[in-house]
């Protein structure tokens, strides 16, 4: 279960699977990997902001583990990533922010950018053998996402997978069991990545088809905990290849021109600077 600082209310997406809380821990599966590496709470100067942000999170919940600290858009804070969720802390640790923290002039969710480098550099720590992958021969696009084989939506998107790669998306799979360990569904979620055919495998999963299970060292136990480290609170998670959160499930179209968007705005400010470049 994603540890909490205080007792608030979330909403998971209409078109993604909430998820649902994990049972209490249970031991080790015989070949399962290794749990995700512990977050790397910061290592602050006592007597400064960060330590105050740090002393005040964990007189909240002394159990989560911070992932950073650094200083918050908003003079007077300490922006803080824990528990997949973006907080703000002032600098003399008696306050606590909790919302979305909006750029105006940029129209940019501040928490929501600092996460996307989180996921970035989480993601690229996952071995690219540990992704089940779907892509067309020649893909313009990749997105990453985080699925369950009992998600309706993960089901609906995974139906029209053909669709998404015709429209140039490569789609790379990463497991997150929502009931979590111990649970039936985490279980099928170990036999499809330790199957011989991971693709044939997830897409029988998908279709409520038996699933040999077989013991292998695998990855779901360390995806289910980078999920939630990146904030994950329902499946499916697509992300785009910064750690963007494009939704839950959105269709291929859809997608596609969301991806074709994010393209051009990415390419304008390089046209601009190329062109007054070559005024000169």
């Amino acid at each position: 279960m994603k540890p909490l600082l205080f007792a608030l209310l979330g909403a998971a997406s209409l078109s993604a699977c909430a998820q649902s809380p994990a049972p209490a821990a249970t031991a080790a599966r015989p070949g399962a990997q290794a749990d995700a590496p512990a977050t790397a709470d910061a290592v602050v100067v006592p007597g400064t902001p960060e330590s105050r942000a740090r002393d005040a999170i964990r007189r909240l919940n002394p159990q989560v583990k911070i992932e950073r600290i650094d200083d918050a858009p908003i003079a007077g804070f300490s922006q803080v990533i824990v528990g997949g969720q973006v907080v703000y802390v002032s600098d003399d640790g008696r306050y606590l922010l909790q919302g979305t923290l909006l750029d105006v002039a940029e129209k940019k969710d501040m928490g929501e950018a600092a996460l996307s480098q989180l996921r970035r550099e989480l993601l690229a720590t996952i071995p690219a053998a540990d992704h089940i992958v779907f892509a067309p021969a020649d893909p313009k696009y990749t997105v990453t996402v985080f699925t369950d084989v009992e998600c309706g939506y993960c089901r609906k998107l995974h139906s029209e997978i053909a669709e998404y790669n015709r429209q140039g998306i490569a789609v790379e799979y990463l497991a997150f069991p929502r009931m979590g360990p111990g649970s039936p569904d985490f279980d099928k979620m170990v036999a499809v990545w330790c199957a011989a055919d991971p693709r044939q495998a997830l897409t029988a999963a998908k279709n409520d088809k038996a699933v040999s299970s077989k013991p292998c060292t695998n990855p779901v136990r360390m995806q289910y905990d980078l999920g939630q480290r990146m904030g994950l609170t329902g499946t499916p998670m697509i992300l785009a290849v910064d750690g963007t959160q494009l939704g839950g499930y959105v269709p291929p179209l859809e997608l596609r021109a969301k991806l074709d968007q994010r393209a051009a705005q990415d390419a304008a400010p390089e046209a601009v600077a190329n062109a007054a470049a070559g005024g000169r």
